[in-house]
């Protein structure tokens, strides 16, 4: 198996761990301060994505898809008006999207970091 092949994996393996962490916290499972631990640790992971798995010919759709991300997470409680159909789906949504986010945000940030970095060195 090589590097990038064990870079996809990594990547689905931390969205299932965000996916799964929105789930509990968005139905109240697990509390508030396990909640923030579980957010560092998607952004010490993000940035080691950042870092190692994704290429130069990946950042630019990579930062796309960051950016969209990032533009619905700011908002805040997108989904919330679910729960007035449907309880806690509305709560669980957001909390994915957050903790997606929260892993998302720190690659993008070093990807920027390297774009601009790239731009710059060019003579």
């Amino acid at each position: 198996m090589d590097m990038e092949q064990i870079g996809e994996w990594a990547f689905l393996l931390f969205i299932i761990i965000a996916i799964i962490a929105g789930v509990a916290i968005g139905a109240n499972v697990i509390g508030t301060t396990d909640a923030q631990w579980i957010s560092l640790a998607l952004i010490i992971l993000g940035l080691l994505v950042g870092l190692i798995t994704i290429t130069e010919k990946e950042a630019s759709q990579f930062l796309i898809a960051a950016i969209a991300l990032m533009a619905v997470s700011i908002r805040g409680q997108t989904f919330t008006n679910i729960d007035l159909i449907l309880e806690p789906l509305g709560s669980i949504l957001d909390a994915i999207v957050v903790n997606i986010t929260a892993f998302v945000a720190p690659a993008a940030v070093i990807l920027a970091i390297k774009a601009v970095y790239n731009m710059a060195s060019k003579k």
